[in-house]
């Protein structure tokens, strides 16, 4: 079976053409430190790394060994002529590990911090490109959400009393409609009250003329009468005597 290794170099060329087409940004072994700097940079010469994994056992000869199956044949894992698997773990495990630390600290975990207070609003750098606490920035955010809280406050409680104003308005405005429906039937009635007693003293006045000329006509009856019996009883002695 020919050497997965043979294919490496045109696939690996092609790789880093991609990811700076991409501005994909790969891991590269430092090399400021002395004591690593020599096997880092010629681990940085063989990325990328082609690694197989796998957790299948396969006998090769009479070992047991780690490999992946393929219908073309079988790739070790831990054989450096088949996979890059040995010098990564060497690297990432043995070599670089507080490196890959301090990196994921300082660099992924605070981009990814910066990010997310970026979406609320924060900046680690004011107008002039220029680090500040994030405690300022956060008294000045908060100041700012509470000076529009409480402009939205005033704004609500403004809003209230002119409709609190409005509906004073509006309920003087029935009791003045009622206090004038009150007034028109007031008045309606006394007028009404007035004409019935203007009619009733006018009855009464024709009532009283009406018994005085009846008493009247009863009094010269009465005289006409007596009048009448005095002539008779005249006549009465005349004839007599």
């Amino acid at each position: 079976m020919p050497s997965p290794k043979a294919s490496w170099p045109n696939s690996k060329s092609k790789s880093p053409a991609s990811w700076s087409a991409t501005g994909v940004q790969i891991y590269q072994f430092p090399t400021d430190d002395e004591s690593v700097a020599e096997i880092n940079s010629t681990m940085n010469s063989h990325l990328p790394f082609a690694v197989v994994g796998s957790t299948e056992e396969v006998k090769i000869g009479n070992k047991m060994v780690k490999a992946r199956q393929y219908p073309w044949g079988t790739v070790q894992v831990e054989n450096e002529n088949h996979c890059d698997f040995v010098k990564l773990r060497e690297m990432l495990i043995r070599v670089n590990m507080e490196d890959l630390r301090e990196q994921t600290h300082t660099r992924h975990y605070e981009l990814y911090r910066r990010c997310k207070l970026e979406e609320m609003g924060f900046k680690d750098t004011d107008p002039d490109s220029k680090p500040f606490s994030l405690q300022e920035t956060y008294e000045a955010k908060r100041n700012e959400f509470m000076g529009e809280l409480q402009k939205k406050e005033e704004e609500m409680r403004q809003m209230f009393v002119q409709r609190v104003k409005e509906k004073e308005a509006e309920l003087k405005e029935a009791e003045k409609e009622l206090h004038e429906k009150f007034d028109r039937l007031k008045k309606l009635h006394q007028d009404e009250k007035k004409k019935l007693e203007d009619k009733k003293k006018s009855l009464d006045d024709e009532l009283n003329m009406f018994k005085q000329k009846k008493t009247a006509a009863e009094l010269l009856q009465n005289q006409a009468q007596q009048a009448g019996g005095s002539t008779t009883l005249k006549r009465d002695k005349e004839r007599k005597n």
